[in-house]
């Protein structure tokens, strides 16, 4: 195979702010891997410094094992991931993007899209809600009003959340998720939880920092509304740990390393009680269109990356009103414009 890799500034819509950073535009790397007849398929990272990446890194890393990357042959995802495991160990998004490229092309030499060769249906499919990134507050019933969605996660962590919230059910009757990021206390949450589920909120994803294991116990124990993990669920590892300190878990693809082990957690969580979300970075429709294909598994998706671009630099899957359309092309569905 021949590898390829291609760097993209994706200017966002609006300014995205969560409790770790405001961004304007998001880095991102794609890559290719083509095969002897040409098919390519297409993976993709994003460059986010909160985990300690950056475009050079990720290219780095990419180049520094592209004689492996290109002689292992594709026997199938699963054996290519576990070839490039020992090289890849200690970096998950370069791993991911190239997981995410060998799924697409191991599709579409079969001809086949990921959820036909995964044996799935697709008749009934979680809705994807829309973020609202942490603003003043006339700025964030701005982004409701300017963007009627079904289902919204709010992105909280301030002095004044409840207001918000408040603020944000007058201007619309949808559901609503709260991601904290990691930005509350245990007393915080506790204390909070009952307001927000009379006001139509679903779940709380991360309220305490990621370590805060005896915290998050008490809040598990105490907490009117379901907890899902995000930043203390990132690997394997991690799924049969959140058991007990958690309702549910948020698995990110360039945390874990890609589909393949996404969806060795996804198996994890169900033996473990435990529901299943995959979330994703602000990203392009190539990484979009590969975290479409495990609908199937999941009870909730965040998968909204693409719609906060003011442009996107790829087709693949649509979505309107929270509901996903796959492209009627194989593997991801995903193509660079």
């Amino acid at each position: 195979m021949k590898l390829h890799i291609h760097r993209y500034d994706l200017r966002l819509a609006n300014t995205f702010t969560i409790t770790h950073e405001s961004r304007d535009v998001q880095p991102t790397i794609i890559v290719g891997l083509e095969d002897e007849q040409g098919k390519v398929g297409w993976g993709e990272a994003t460059a986010v410094p909160y985990y300690g990446q950056s475009q050079d890194k990720l290219v780095q890393t990419l180049e520094k094992h592209r004689l492996l990357i290109e002689e292992t042959p594709l026997e199938s995802p699963e054996q290519y991931w576990a070839a490039l495991y020992a090289a890849f160990r200690d970096h998950p998004f370069e791993h991911c993007a190239i997981d995410i490229a060998a799924n697409d092309l191991y599709g579409k030499q079969r001809g086949q899209a990921l959820y036909e060769i995964w044996g799935l249906e697709i008749d009934q499919l979680p809705l994807t809600n829309y973020t609202i990134g942490m603003a003043d507050i006339p700025e964030m019933v701005r982004k409701i009003k300017a963007k009627p969605w079904p289902l919204y996660k709010i992105k909280l962590g301030t002095d004044h959340d409840l207001e918000i919230i408040q603020a944000l059910r007058e201007a619309t009757d949808a559901g609503f998720r709260v991601d904290a990021n990691t930005g509350w206390t245990a007393e915080q949450t506790i204390a909070l939880a009952p307001a927000l589920k009379k006001l139509g909120v679903e779940f709380l994803e991360q309220p305490l920092p990621a370590k805060a294991w005896e915290s998050q116990k008490k809040v598990f124990e105490h907490s009117v509304l379901p907890l899902m993990a995000d930043e203390s669920c990132q690997t394997e590892g991690d799924v049969a740990r959140c058991q007990g300190y958690f309702h549910g878990i948020n698995i990110k693809l360039v945390k874990c390393g890609g589909l393949t082990p996404a969806r060795r957690m996804i198996a994890e969580a169900h033996r473990c009680g435990l529901k299943v979300m995959v979330g994703c970075m602000t990203e392009s429709s190539v990484g979009i269109s590969a975290i479409a294909h495990l609908l199937p598994l999941l009870d909730y998706v965040d998968m909204d990356g693409a719609l906060l671009l003011a442009e996107d630099i790829a087709t693949g899957v649509s979505i309107e009103q929270g509901k996903v359309s796959y492209a009627d092309r194989p593997g991801t569905g995903a193509e660079l414009i």
